[in-house]
């Protein structure tokens, strides 16, 4: 009779972890979703910023450009132009961001970093696993003890 009663323990403990495992990952899947969902739209928000920020800035600079070479024809004197020179890599900047393909060449040196430069990725003490995780929470938790 005991016999009986633990093979069906044994039975009901290994579905509730094979449903405790599926679960996990589930939720891990989930989560791993939602954030790259998160990190979409992001960077859909930067790159809008971005193109809306480009406009203003794109109308500043047309004014202080026309005002500015103004200035240097009347004066005679190019002095005025000087600050042309670094509100147009702003603007260019801006709108490589913007519209260009400045976030396609990052993705793309990111990758080569990836691929090619790895060991400048490697966090301190080497990357976290599992142990070292639980340790943390467990020294943090304020529910329970575990022995």
């Amino acid at each position: 009779m005991g016999f009986i009663f633990s093979k069906y323990m044994n039975d009901s403990l290994k579905s509730q972890q094979d449903f405790m495992l599926m679960n996990s990952r589930l939720q891990l899947e989930r989560q791993l979703l939602m954030q790259n969902e998160m990190r979409e739209r992001q960077t859909a928000m930067q790159i809008a910023w971005t193109r809306e920020f480009l406009k203003y800035f794109g109308t500043f600079y047309a004014f202080a450009a026309v005002g500015l070479t103004a200035g240097a024809i009347k004066k005679r004197h190019p002095g005025p132009l000087v600050p042309i020179v670094p509100l147009s890599f702003i603007f260019a900047y801006q709108y490589d961001m913007g519209y260009g393909t400045l976030l396609q060449r990052m993705k793309g040196e990111a990758e080569n970093i990836l691929d090619t430069q790895s060991a400048l990725l490697q966090l301190p003490k080497g990357p976290l696993n599992y142990e070292d995780l639980e340790k943390i929470r467990r020294s943090q938790s304020k529910f329970f003890i575990e022995k």
